[in-house]
């Protein structure tokens, strides 16, 4: 449920065409998704958005509980949050035995985001990943304050990604964020995280043991706290476990934080359509 928009936007239809995120993905080679999601949405899932996506690939899906956890934990009593985006991806790994790249499922990335984790996942090997890096100016919210990962590159390899709240473009036109700390200007090129992608399959095993990382050192508030995937690549590359290559697109990513949001994005679709990047309208 998305509180911010005030729905289940996942299930809301934005583009004029009724098209998904997974038909940029079909087109670059993409045989195969995995939804992961609650279980008490799966048949509204399947009817909105599932029996759609299988006239272009296979489908599955995987169940993100609260009581997938390892063995020796529990839930704490009133938790009701789910785990976390590192922990979605884990529970996805009896589905998946291939690479596969990760992203939204409430967003759309344009489709060179698709074609270049594509191309990169045709050649990956274990500790090798792939982070889609846009520009923070194709990223803000007309609609309010939005949260990025703000992302350190050098020679074309991810250094650090960390989380900045609040940005937004200021009354002077700047774009402002906090860094945790304090207000901070960003550059409109700076290179943020949406979220977007691409892992070789063994990196379930080291999800698993992030996870159980996280959950034996209890911090922060038990019902709340959460198992971020950029937290886990961070500390990935901190450990010289990984290499993330940067995949730099100008890509416009669209997204509906806001309710206020869905109208600027539909037209952006339908503006995609008169230029034949997707089928003419009937």
């Amino acid at each position: 449920m998305g509180s911010r928009y005030g729905g289940l936007k996942q299930l809301d239809e934005v583009g004029p065409g009724g098209e998904t995120v997974l038909y940029d993905a079909a087109l670059a080679g993409f045989g195969k998704v995995v939804f992961v999601i609650r279980p008490d949405i799966a048949d509204a899932f399947e009817a909105s958005i599932g029996a759609r996506a299988r006239r272009h690939m296979e489908v599955d899906y995987a169940f993100q509980r609260l009581d997938a956890l390892p063995d020796e934990y529990a839930p704490p009593e009133g938790r009701m949050k789910p785990w976390g985006t590192g922990h979605a991806v884990l529970c996805a790994r009896e589905q998946v035995n291939t690479p596969f790249a990760v992203i939204n499922a409430d967003d759309f990335y344009g489709r060179d985001c698709f074609m270049r984790l594509a191309s990169f996942l045709r050649s990956t090997s274990a500790g090798s990943y792939a982070m889609a890096g846009y520009r923070l100016e194709n990223t803000l919210s007309e609609g309010g304050a939005v949260s990025r990962g703000v992302c350190s590159v050098a020679h074309g390899r991810l250094q650090t990604v960390r989380e900045h709240t609040g940005i937004a473009r200021s009354p002077f036109g700047l774009i402002e964020g906090n860094d945790g700390t304090h207000t901070v200007s960003l550059a409109p090129d700076t290179v943020v995280s949406m979220n977007a992608w691409g892992f070789p399959a063994e990196v379930f095993s080291d999800l698993a043991r992030g996870f159980s990382d996280f959950l034996a050192k209890p911090e922060g508030d038990p019902l709340k706290r959460e198992y971020y995937l950029p937290y886990f690549v961070d500390q990935q590359i901190a450990e010289k476990r990984a290499s993330v290559s940067v995949l730099e697109t100008d890509a416009k990513w669209f997204g509906v934080t806001y309710r206020e949001d869905r109208d600027g994005v539909s037209a952006a679709l339908r503006g995609l359509h008169e230029e034949s990047v997707y089928p003419p309208l009937a």
